[in-house]
């Protein structure tokens, strides 16, 4: 009997591979309900190729004469509590969560405490809420398996080594577009520069993340609370040739790798099928086609946004959720010219500097520190426009 799939954000990059894996195994798996933002021309398509029971478009500024309230056996919900309510559905066993950025926290949460089986993707909600999202997780018992490449990865590896023998855990990262560049190369970089990335195909928000390193700090902290393991056995490497995605070092000095075509049908595939192995082979890949494989130390001078995750994250509290905030708005001012590209981490830093940190114990604590930040670093750009003047 097929699973039935939720896929939220089904119209970014990894929206569009988890449908890739759902066409390749029609008989395991059946696409229940999507979410897309605003891509309407998307979502039709998808929903004439699949007929799932329910779509949610979760911009409450979409025209909704385009989808109406039905197609078809689909019911169309709008706004961001549809997506809450597709997630919640009796039929819906697996929600893959793809949604980029801390909207993703509600339908997390609603389907954490709906006992449904949760691949993340939505790497905001433990940056943002780890705690929180922890206690719940234990609360309900949920089954959560990873669906970044890196931290599925260090998922596997670490399901095949003895958690006495760990002495670190390493992201790898491609560095990017500018992984070469000086700090004054950095200074000039475009929006049409960093809206290009070497490896990946991505979305604007995780292309620029990913080109600036921040994408790594939030993974850095993401995988803090997703395995456990404290900050100080946390590495970073930069790895161009994106073939290895997690490294696990032993404390008897050997390392466990594991490799794959850069392509995230292999981490998706993975967590939808968990705990069963994926049972065929969807892209041959043999140690004789890597290549050369180089890895190499981060540059934190060039990369300030990474060495500030690690900051925030070690000070814990609301600080990774502010990191994240101030970041996502940051990029919005690059993304609108407002910026450059090299002034993100000098907006996230400030915000860090200017917020007090706190500790939370409800959603709404968090949330309230995710809008102060938001809103520190637009009255920050405001103070700078003014003073200039």
């Amino acid at each position: 009997m097929a699973t039935y799939v939720c896929l939220l954000g089904a119209s970014g990059s990894v929206g569009e591979s988890t449908l890739k894996v759902l066409r390749a195994f029609p008989e395991e798996f059946k696409l229940h309900s999507f979410s897309v933002h605003s891509n309407l021309d998307k979502a039709l398509s998808i929903q004439k190729e699949f007929s799932p029971d329910f779509i949610c478009v979760s911009d409450t500024n979409a025209d909704k004469s385009v989808l109406g309230n039905k197609i078809g056996k689909t019911q169309i919900l709008y706004g961001e509590s549809g997506l809450s309510e597709i997630v919640r559905q009796p039929e819906v066993g697996i929600v893959i969560t793809a949604i980029v950025g801390s909207v993703g926290l509600r339908p997390t949460i609603a389907a954490i405490t709906a006992g449904k089986r949760l691949g993340i993707a939505n790497k905001e909600t433990l940056v943002t809420s780890g705690p929180l999202i922890n206690s719940l997780i234990a609360k309900h018992k949920t089954t959560v398996v990873p669906v970044d490449s890196e931290h599925n990865a260090l998922f596997q590896l670490l399901e095949s080594v003895n958690k006495n023998a760990l002495e670190k855990i390493i992201l790898t990262a491609s560095g990017g577009s500018f992984r070469d560049f000086s700090v004054e190369q950095l200074a000039h970089v475009t929006k049409e520069q960093a809206l290009h990335h070497p490896t990946w195909n991505m979305g604007p928000k995780i292309t620029v993340d990913s080109n600036g390193m921040i994408n790594k700090g939030l993974e850095v902290i993401e995988a803090h609370f997703l395995f456990g393991v404290p900050y100080e056995k946390i590495g970073v490497v930069i790895h161009p040739q994106s073939v290895a995605h997690g490294i696990v070092e032993l404390k008897d000095g050997a390392s466990f790798v594991y490799a794959s075509y850069p392509d995230m049908i292999f981490p998706i595939a993975h967590s939808l099928f968990y705990p069963e192995p994926v049972p065929k082979n969807l892209r041959s890949y043999s140690a004789k086609d890597w290549g050369k494989l180089e890895f190499r130390e981060p540059d934190l001078v060039r990369f300030p946004g990474l060495k500030l995750a690690f900051e925030a994250g070690k000070a814990g509290g609301t600080a990774p959720c502010i990191f994240n905030a101030a970041n996502e708005a940051a990029v919005d001012l690059f993304l609108k010219d407002r910026i450059r590209f090299a002034e993100i981490p000098d907006y996230i830093s400030a915000a860090l500097d200017e917020i007090p940190i706190e500790s939370p114990s409800s959603l709404e604590g968090y949330e309230e520190a995710d809008r102060i930040a938001r809103e520190t670093v637009r009255n920050f750009k405001i103070r700078k426009v003014v003073s200039s003047c």
